[in-house]
C-alpha cells in the first residue's frame, strides 16, 4: 500500500510542479494582460497545490523533515516572484 501512496502522490505532486512553470510559459505566450495574469494567477494555485502535497507528503510519511524543510523553503521562494510577474505584467501592458 505504501508503494501506491507514494506513486500516486509523486505523480500528483509532479504535475502540480510542472503546472507552476507550464502555467508562466503559458501566460508569456498570451497576448493580452488580462489573459497573461489569469495564466500567472493560474501558476499561483499550482504553487499552493504543491505545498498542499508537501504536507501530505510529510504526514504520510513519504518525506523525511529534512526533504519537507528543503521543498517547503523552496516553494516559499516563488510567490513573491510570482506576484512581481504579475504587478510588472498589469503595469507595463496597455492592454
Amino acid at each position: 500500500m505504501e508503494c501506491f501512496a507514494k506513486r500516486t502522490v509523486g505523480e500528483q505532486f509532479v504535475t502540480a510542479v510542472d503546472s507552476i512553470s507550464a502555467n508562466i510559459a503559458e501566460g508569456f505566450g498570451r497576448y493580452g494582460k488580462k489573459d497573461k495574469i489569469k495564466f500567472f494567477y493560474y501558476s499561483k494555485g499550482s504553487l499552493t497545490e504543491c505545498l498542499d502535497w508537501n504536507q501530505k507528503s510529510k504526514v504520510r510519511r513519504l518525506l523525511s523533515e529534512e526533504e519537507y524543510q528543503y521543498i517547503y523553503n523552496e516553494l516559499q521562494r516563488l510567490p513573491k516572484a510570482i506576484n512581481s510577474l504579475i504587478m510588472y505584467t498589469n503595469q507595463k501592458l496597455k492592454v
